[in-house]
């Protein structure tokens, strides 16, 4: 599935057809490098994304990779503190601690960078839902350590956009949530100069199944639409755009990913000298964070995933990246184990110091294949640009679902090629080898994680005012109830200055973003999957057809089609999978019914029974499963719907599988299992139903 069209041959006909012009490092369009000396004078920073169980078994890891030869900190925080819950939240009970560190409070951010000095250690953070609460908790713990936020480096997330669009882990509706998004750009701009207030991310956008066109064109219209956002709340495009960032995935196809991140450059400077008039040549500088996919990780084989990384994160510094994070081998299992982490860490080092990569700036530059593969992607890019424009802009494209839909096609499609065997994936579709093995995995305990967690705010509770609390919560209230958007970001009643001023009182994640949540509501999306793009590009129509004709068989003999619920449960809010399996199984002829996202086992069994379905599909990619998975099955025996089959599928190690199975689950769908064999294996459960759910 390439975005563009790439050629058996390039010459220099195809530099001159494509209008090539030379140009330097450091000069505009910055298609060869943001600044003029690059590597040559210092590489790039090595960021390790990385998160777990609690802040202090995350600190320990940050100690050891930051004595290990990392420069800088990623923290992954855990779902429920990126929807804006307490890990005492009867909602988050299978999240705390799983896919990230739970963050409560001020005091979980001390020890999350306990011995770790803030002035000298950059740190960017993953954020986004939950962003003012945990930016403030991050601003009073380092206020703790006796630093000023003017002293701070780093990166805040801050890209609520692309949560609408992909990865979902907002909190409130879109227009308020842009508010904050400019009380953060201007509360920074005033206190923390060092400090990006943004990272455009189209990670998260490849992740869920762009193309590189779509990365590029959706991630710039962000950048743009936050610009303008900036605009209205009173700052110049001087004071905004010199501390924006962004952060692209890199997949493996490798001269695209090398253009794209070339492409983005030339891109960003062109649009917004030409709708800004920067007077700050600084304005026009994409900086950009970079990390390999992790979508391309296979489950089977999976040290063939250190060449995968290694050739992602060659690509990204082949393309520019000021900073790289490079996936461990095993994460499509689970959480990195200590092993894999240092293999993924190393990689880069082995990059930066034996290949010589940092001796020369922009080596590719000038190639015929290179060069025309990025004004390629140029051209493409601005189409869809323009499209975005013509919709008036990037929220209206969001609200219209106009991003969000070419996604999930491109994301189908993909799924249909390398189900068929068009795409070759090495060890899952083609060269499979009966020697692999298998890998240790890192197992979390999240009882015991919420346990502790339950603790830790039980004792900051008891230790505070509460009337303090109370007060700092209600402005809170009140000033998210009157500020209409217009020049808000520069009065007083800053929110990200109101939730620094609560945290220091030691109100909570979960207080803060509730005080907020009262007044502008929790944001609610449909879940529809997009059907007749798996079918359509399915290359083996005639095994698909097999398939179809034996749906239909079953409903002749049952009198209705077979009828499947696929939902996410808790907040786990990525659904490129559950999204895809809905549209696959629908289009081979199946009723499926997609649940909204972050249900509860209890809402999950209830919508099951009432729109009577035969199966319910869990897709799980956070770690939860263990935990939120038996209680759809508990709450289905305790309703009298013990009938109802479970199935799995996503992210679940070996052992976790036998344990589901174990315990009530029919099948579990690992990473790379084919749609069509997984729908053939659950028709064939419902012709011949099982009894063990009973």
């Amino acid at each position: 599935m390439k975005p563009t069209h790439i050629q058996t041959l390039y010459t220099l006909q195809d530099l001159v057809t494509r209008g090539f012009r030379e140009s330097r490092p450091g000069e505009f369009p910055y298609r060869r490098g943001p600044y003029a000396s690059m590597y040559t004078q210092r590489p790039w920073t090595i960021r390790q994304y990385a998160g777990f169980s609690t802040a202090e078994e995350t600190n320990a890891f940050y100690h050891k990779a930051l004595a290990s030869g990392q420069k800088g900190l990623s923290v992954a925080f855990d779902l429920a503190t990126h929807r804006g819950f307490d890990s005492d939240h009867p909602g988050v009970e299978g999240d705390v601690g799983m896919a990230g560190v739970a963050i409560d409070s001020v005091e979980d951010m001390k020890r999350l960078f306990r011995g770790i000095p803030l002035d000298k250690v950059s740190v960017s953070m993953t954020m986004n839902g939950a962003v003012l609460p945990v930016l403030a908790c991050f601003v009073v713990a380092a206020e703790e350590q006796g630093l000023q936020p003017e002293t701070l480096t780093g990166t805040i997330q801050n890209d609520i956009l692309k949560e609408f669009m992909v990865r979902n882990t907002y909190i409130y509706p879109p227009a308020p949530s842009m508010l904050i998004v400019s009380d953060i750009m201007a509360w920074t701009h005033k206190h923390m100069p060092r400090f990006h207030s943004i990272s455009v991310s189209g990670y998260h956008m490849q992740e869920a199944g762009a193309t590189p066109v779509q990365e590029l064109a959706f991630t710039i219209a962000n950048g743009l639409a936050y610009l303008d956002a900036a605009r209205q709340a009173g700052l110049g495009v001087d004071d905004a755009a010199p501390r924006f960032s962004f952060f692209f995935g890199i997949g493996m196809d490798f001269l695209t990913e090398i253009a794209k991140l070339r492409a983005a450059r030339e891109l960003w400077a062109t649009l917004v000298r030409e709708r800004f008039q920067p007077g700050n040549e600084k304005s026009l500088l994409l900086r950009m964070h970079c990390q390999t996919s992790g979508w391309s990780l296979t489950a089977q084989d999976p040290l063939n995933n250190v060449v995968r990384t290694t050739i992602e994160a060659l690509a990204g510094v082949l393309g520019g990246t000021q900073s790289l994070h490079t996936n461990s081998y095993d994460e499509a299992l689970s959480l990195p184990t200590d092993t894999a982490a240092r293999i993924a860490r190393n990689t880069q080092l082995i990059l930066q110091e034996e290949t010589g990569l940092c001796r020369t700036i922009d080596p590719l530059a000038g190639s015929y294949a290179v060069e025309s593969l990025t004004a390629d992607l140029i051209d493409e890019a601005l189409k869809l640009i323009r499209e975005v424009d013509g919709m008036g802009g990037m929220m209206r494209a969001i609200e219209a679902g106009m991003p969000q839909r070419k996604i999930q096609e491109s994301a189908a499609a993909r799924q249909a090629v390398i189900d068929s065997g068009e795409e070759t994936l090495v060890g899952v579709n083609a060269f499979i080898s009966e020697e692999a093995g298998s890998v240790e995995v890192f197992d979390v305990d999240n009882r015991k994680v919420r346990e502790h967690q339950i603790r830790e705010l039980e004792r900051v509770r008891s230790q505070r005012d509460p009337a303090a609390v109370e007060n700092s919560l209600l402005r809170l209230e009140e000033t998210a109830g009157r500020i209409s958007g217009e020049n808000h970001g520069l009065q007083e009643k800053n929110l990200l200055q109101l939730m620094v001023d609560a945290a220091r009182q030691r109100a909570t994640v979960g207080e803060m973003t509730a005080a907020l949540e009262r007044v502008w509501g929790r944001h609610r999306t449909d879940s529809v999957p997009v059907t007749g793009v798996y079918r359509t590009t399915y290359k083996d129509k005639a095994l698909l057809m097999e398939i179809v004709k034996e749906v239909e068989e079953f409903a002749r003999k049952e009198g209705r089609r077979p009828r499947i619920l696929v939902v996410k449960l808790g907040q786990d809010g990525h659904d490129r999978g559950a999204r895809i399996v809905a549209a696959a199984f629908a289009d081979i002829g199946f009723d499926v019914d997609l649940g909204p996202l972050f249900l509860t086992p209890a809402e999950a069994a209830r919508q099951a029974i009432e729109n009577d379905v035969h199966m319910v599909g869990v897709s799980t990619l956070a770690g939860a499963h263990k935990t939120l998975i038996p209680q759809l099955i508990s709450e289905l025996k305790q309703a009298g719907a013990g009938d109802i089959a479970v199935v799995a599928g996503g992210v679940i190690p070996e052992k976790d599988a036998l344990w589901l199975k174990d315990n009530g689950v029919l099948e579990v769908f690992g990473p790379g299992t084919k749609i069509p064999e997984a729908a053939r294996k659950v028709l064939r459960h419902l012709s011949t139903p099982s009894k063990q759910n009973e």
